[in-house]
């Protein structure tokens, strides 16, 4: 009898092990067991798009727009934070499901990756000093700019200086792009309208400026994704549509998306 017990308890402890077990796949506690965690690729030195809020969360517009898209997808996601360049090869080496870093839908990006419908508008900006002489961009011809390499703002300066211009300094994030403008190091800066507007109204202390050129084109951010998986853009494509239809996304984006 007692030897019955015995094999009973230790049976019982067997299936309590496999329970525990299995709870602990649940994609870090954010989804119930089994179920496809998402994972989110970005650079979060992006204010206000995405950053590093006091408590180490990512947060910014952009997260709140692909969170609002899972919720219409029906799926769960959850972000890691690589840096810009880094954020690409991820997306290519399945590191990450997809990315979202206020990556411009551009015909040289198509080639290597897919992209969703459009869920942003932006456009680049000027910032320089207070007293900067410069009122356009070809005023920058013979100065040096400051970008956020690999972005579509470097790809903008490098055709108005020359792709191998001296002139241009192409650091890892955009606050580091600012910052050389800032210590003297470049005139001027050049990246996305919304991110440099943040910046100048978040430093009311530091004396700058912005400006607007007409031959700045519009942008439009899409989520990045591996290219041939069409079964995720598919996903990603049919939330984004239901938070257009309802009125999230203009609400999200501060403007009409279409």
């Amino acid at each position: 009898m007692k030897r019955g017990v015995r094999y009973i308890a230790l049976g019982m402890l067997l299936a309590f092990s496999m329970f525990l077990t299995a709870c602990g796949t649940s994609g870090g506690g954010s989804a119930d067991a089994g179920e496809k965690v998402y994972v989110v690729g970005t650079d979060a030195t992006y204010a206000p798009m995405e950053y590093m809020d006091d408590k180490g969360n990512i947060v910014g517009i952009d997260i709140e727009i692909v969170n609002a898209i899972a919720e219409a997808a029906g799926i769960k996601v959850e972000y890691k934070n690589y840096g810009w360049e880094p954020l690409f090869s991820a997306v290519k080496n399945e590191e990450v499901d997809f990315a979202v870093s206020s990556i411009t839908i551009t015909d040289d990006r198509k080639k290597e990756y897919d992209f969703t419908d459009p869920y942003f508008i932006a456009n680049q900006l000027i910032l320089v000093p207070e007293d900067s002489p410069v009122e356009s961009f070809k005023d920058l011809k013979d100065k040096k700019v400051a970008v956020q390499i690999s972005t579509t703002g470097h790809k903008v300066v490098e055709k108005l200086l020359g792709k191998t211009s001296a002139n241009i300094l192409a650091p890892e994030s955009m606050p580091l792009a600012i910052q050389e403008m800032i210590i003297g190091n470049a005139d001027a800066a050049v990246g996305d309208n919304f991110v440099l507007l943040d910046y100048q109204k978040n430093n009311p202390n530091v004396k700058l400026k912005t400006i607007n050129d007409d031959s700045f084109e519009k942008e439009y951010y899409g989520l990045m994704v591996k290219k041939g998986n069409e079964e995720l853009v598919e996903i990603l494509n049919e939330g984004i549509k239901k938070i257009k239809e309802s009125g999230k996304l203009e609400e999200l984006a501060g403007f009409k998306v279409e």
